[in-house]
């Protein structure tokens, strides 16, 4: 076992334990129906010293190193989990990286796992410069061909059901194996399909389905969020087809210059809806949005 988690003496185990417990007191975390999050101190500490700085980054290593002694102690690990870790402010995402790396200097068995869309590697390197060499950033894409196809029939034989494999072609098709995607259309072939056996044309007659459930939800929840002109921008990049697309391109098709239009372009990146895969270039952060764009905004208009 390794050194940092070997069962410590009980005593002293209880000891670490309870100084954790009294760090995490003076910490305080609040959120509100809107999602905003607050963090503090609490005035009357318990832990004098420890978490109560009033300063995110010193508090939360506090609260770190506490809770990692205790568990080292313990003989046990800790794994925070974030998602959409995109959406952190920059000082809380600064005060996270901080704390993750002292907690790594001191050997605690404490580590993260963050879940988000692709520019997270690009925040996480401006938040602090150390963070590349502290993370690892394994990109999460589209399914491979057999896991897509096991995705769709594998839970369709436990329930006594298969797809046709034509109809799996189709579905891979339509999803382009995006993980999400497969399982809306899952759920929408299902409740089409009249037989224990799903065909191509089940998957065909559930595509309208399909692409209506995206577009209430998935899609329209990024889209409704956008002014009119960064619905603009976004519907000129659909213009130019799927994929990445050069900034220069996109102000052609707006009839501006590309530094009239970048303002734009980079609300965008902020909104979380646009990442930057190369220089000078940006893509959706959610694959078939560039679909949708020509969906919901048949005609490009330029806003003058």
């Amino acid at each position: 076992m390794p050194a940092q988690l070997r069962r410590a003496p009980k005593a002293r185990w209880n000891e670490r334990f309870q100084k954790a417990g009294r760090v995490l007191a003076s910490f305080t975390l609040t959120a509100d129906l809107t999602g905003t999050v607050q963090i503090g101190y609490a005035a009357d500490a318990t832990e004098p010293g420890k978490a109560d700085h009033g300063d995110l980054a010193l508090d939360l290593t506090d609260v770190f190193v506490a809770v990692g002694e205790a568990a080292a102690d313990a003989g046990r690990g800790v794994v925070l989990l974030f998602d959409e870790i995109q959406f952190l402010a920059p000082a809380q995402l600064e005060a996270l990286i901080s704390a993750i790396h002292k907690v790594v200097q001191r050997s605690l068995p404490v580590t993260m796992v963050g879940a988000g869309l692709p520019l997270i590697a690009e925040l996480v390197g401006d938040a602090k410069s150390y963070a590349e060499r502290l993370f690892q950033f394994p990109t999460i894409g589209d399914l491979d061909d057999r896991d897509a196809r096991e995705a769709l029939d594998g839970p369709a034989k436990i329930e006594g059901a298969s797809f046709e494999s034509d109809a799996l072609e189709l579905a891979l098709q339509i999803t382009g194996r995006y993980p999400y995607f497969l399982q809306e259309l899952g759920y929408a072939v299902w409740g089409v399909a009249s037989g224990t056996v799903i065909t191509r044309d089940d998957v065909s007659d559930a595509e309208a389905l399909y692409t209506a459930k995206l577009d209430e939800s998935f899609f329209r929840v990024r889209f409704d969020r956008c002014t009119n002109r960064q619905k603009q921008y976004l519907r000129a990049m659909a213009e130019l087809g799927p994929g990445k697309q050069k900034a220069q391109d996109v102000a052609s098709v707006l009839k501006r210059e590309s530094s009239q239009v970048a303002p734009i372009r980079a609300e965008l990146i902020g909104m979380g809806l646009l990442y930057t895969p190369d220089y000078g270039y940006a893509d959706f952060t959610v694959p078939h949005f560039e679909s949708f764009m020509l969906r919901v905004m048949p005609d490009l208009e330029v806003i003058g």
